[in-house]
């Protein structure tokens, strides 16, 4: 098996499910409702809702930094405000967050394992290369994760 097909799946796995570690960022999200998700439990903490939209700007990042586009995000887009809290508005998003990170899961899937130690534009430290940022990827996704199932527990 390739590497990048290796990257895809545990990008995948720290998304929807089977990972080794527990429940995966969708499995928490599973029954959390926009009451829940815009919920503050925990002051000067960020909401689910906030984390949620925060994972979807940087998988969008990835999505174009793989691309070959250099991609830095403003405070604003790094965590998006949550305006609308409505039941409808918290579908949306859960649907922004999926259909981005399937858009970076298959951009992954299909990134030459040739390619996977260059240099990620934009970044000047040696180390950012690709095969960093899709690793990182996952990192980030569970961390946050983690986040939320914290967050749950106040419910």
């Amino acid at each position: 098996m390739s590497e990048h097909v290796r990257l895809a799946d545990q990008i995948r796995r720290a998304f929807e499910g089977a990972a080794w570690h527990g429940d995966s960022l969708l499995e928490l999200l599973a029954d959390v409702d926009a009451r829940t998700a815009a919920a503050h439990p925990i002051q000067n903490a960020h909401s689910i809702w906030e984390l949620v939209l925060h994972i979807a700007a940087w998988d969008g990042a990835a999505i174009r930094r793989a691309g070959g586009k250099a991609a830095k995000l403003t405070p604003r887009q790094n965590f998006p405000p949550v305006e609308d809290t409505s039941d409808a508005a918290w579908q949306k998003t859960l649907a922004l967050l999926k259909a981005t990170h399937a858009e970076l899961v298959n951009a992954v899937e299909h990134f030459p394992d040739s390619r996977l130690m260059d240099q990620v534009p934009g970044k000047k430290q040696k180390y950012h290369n690709f095969f960093y940022l899709f690793s990182g990827i996952v990192q980030h996704e569970l961390y946050h994760a983690g986040q939320i199932a914290l967050l749950k527990k106040f419910r």
